[in-house]
């Protein structure tokens, strides 16, 4: 017999999954997201639905799916809810907990549903906007603010606020607070430089602009929670049948969480679900937290991905378990990455943290696919670790190897061997896996024209437009590289 689909009236049915879920589902829309990722159903969706359980926020979830592939179906199908399983260690103790996520009201795909999407920046108690649209997804692109709808996701947000602004006459009360999660440095900063730009391009008014600086808060901000892609058929398998349903939106995330927002007092007014948990931490300035994040968390993952793939594992899990690649994750972490982070910080600080991410690694339950962190791998390599490795050399002549080591596998990752279907692919070994990366097809034409693997480590390392500064010119580190461009081990 085939177990039922989670939905409104399977809760209506089973009581004992939710209580009050007529209350929570009635609750009001307050927050405009763009994105129907994972990490956002982790991490900002986690915090206003533990929230809205608790009575305190009160307020759902309008989503807008940005991009025009796939579809809303499951979304659709199930009335946006969802079930989030929540595994891990927690000062020693094991959580395994399974949460129903109310707080997504309504899912709109921006290119059919525009019209319902601008209905939203006409509603008075819709006063927060979230995104993540990847790293790459906050960018000034030559947009059409008047398109139906624009193509950027800058260019959707400035659409919508302007029609707000329309809507209310520029008043003061109708500025939002908008918090941008993708991990790039000052993402909130770099958002509201894009629309104003958009603004000025579109001559849509200096009121516009000025309601735009002093009545909207862009927020810096940092996500940090462990959320794969979609669970492996065997969590799948075993979850569906622990819970008695089957959920087509299922996540899985570590217990660790942490949504860190830069904002003062009408930020945190706004903000009212941060009461709910202390994983969001509002504050005034949130760098620490960010270099900690994106330096040893992502920029390891980073080094570390095609790397530790390329070896034969599959799993961030998998690497942990192995002895090899355990070593260079943790060494590469603290004894290259750590020291090397461009912020100024206490070490004992930069280990201490280190130690924490090491544990998260080893987290039993999570299933983080390699290949998922490989997505938008040359803009991840920019961000997150080329400062690190800049820094290195402004305090060290040493030449960092690990890093060199799991700079030459990430080069070696992005060779493609076949361009089938506007995609590019890769081998492992006799098995394909797809080159997710917006500078897969640079790739490709640098592999097809160097003259060897050496020449292309030379070619790429000296590419100052790729990577804001000529790394050839940072002693010894090409060599390095060069010297390990063919992968088949990982020494101590």
């Amino acid at each position: 017999m085939s177990l039922p689909q989670l939905s409104p009236e399977l809760l209506d049915q089973r009581p004992d999954l939710l209580l009050g879920h007529t209350q929570l589902l009635a609750l009001p829309e307050k927050i405009i997201q763009f994105g129907t990722g994972v990490l956002l159903r982790g991490l900002p969706d986690y915090f206003v639905n533990k929230a809205n359980q608790q009575g305190i926020f009160n307020g759902r979830i309008v989503v807008v799916k940005s991009t025009n592939t796939g579809g809303t179906d499951a979304f659709s199908e199930q009335k946006n809810i969802f079930s989030h399983s929540i595994r891990g260690i927690e000062n020693g103790n094991q959580i395994d907990d399974i949460v129903i996520n109310t707080a997504i009201s309504r899912t709109l795909a921006a290119a059919s549903s525009w019209e319902q999407i601008l209905e939203c920046a006409r509603n008075p108690e819709i006063k927060i906007a979230v995104s993540n649209t990847t790293e790459v997804g906050i960018q000034l692109t030559d947009d059409n603010l008047f398109a139906s709808p624009p193509a950027s996701f800058p260019g959707k947000l400035t659409a919508y606020l302007y029609e707000r602004y329309k809507t209310f006459n520029g008043s003061a009360e109708s500025g939002m607070v908008i918090i941008p999660t993708e991990l790039i440095v000052g993402n909130g900063t770099k958002l509201r430089e894009i629309v104003l730009e958009q603004a000025k391009r579109h001559d849509l008014g200096q009121a516009f602009a000025e309601w735009l600086e002093f009545n909207n808060e862009f927020c810096n901000s940092l996500v940090d929670r462990i959320v794969p892609g979609k669970p492996d058929a065997e969590t799948i398998a075993e979850l569906t049948e622990r819970q008695g349903f089957r959920d087509d939106l299922l996540i899985v995330s570590e217990v660790y969480s942490l949504w860190a927002i830069e904002g003062g007092e009408k930020v945190s007014a706004a903000l009212s679900f941060a009461e709910a948990d202390k994983g969001v931490v509002i504050a005034p300035n949130i760098d620490l937290f960010r270099e900690l994040k994106l330096r040893l968390l992502n920029g390891t993952h980073t080094l570390a991905s095609g790397l530790c793939y390329l070896h034969g594992e599959d799993t961030v899990r998998q690497a942990m378990e192995n002895p090899e690649t355990a070593d260079y994750i943790a060494n590469v972490m603290l004894k290259e990455l750590a020291p090397a982070i461009p912020y100024e910080l206490d070490l004992s600080v930069a280990e201490e943290f280190g130690g924490q991410v090491l544990d998260r690694f080893r987290n039993p339950f999570i299933r983080h696919q390699l290949i998922d962190i490989t997505v938008q791998y040359t803009a991840k390599m920019k961000m997150r670790n080329v400062p690190t490795l800049l820094n290195h050399y402004k305090n060290s002549d040493a030449v960092p190897e690990l890093f060199a080591k799991g700079f030459a596998a990430f080069l070696q990752f992005m060779k493609p061997v076949l361009h089938k279907d506007g995609g590019f692919y890769g081998d492992r070994n006799g098995q394909l896996y797809s080159i997710r990366c917006d500078s897969a097809a640079y790739f490709d034409e640098k592999w097809k024209n160097a003259s060897s693997p050496l020449d292309l480590a030379s070619q790429v390392l000296a590419d100052a437009d790729l990577w804001g500064a000529d790394l050839t010119l940072l002693p010894g580190f090409e060599q390095a590289v060069k010297e390990n461009m063919i992968v088949t081990q990982i020494a101590e």
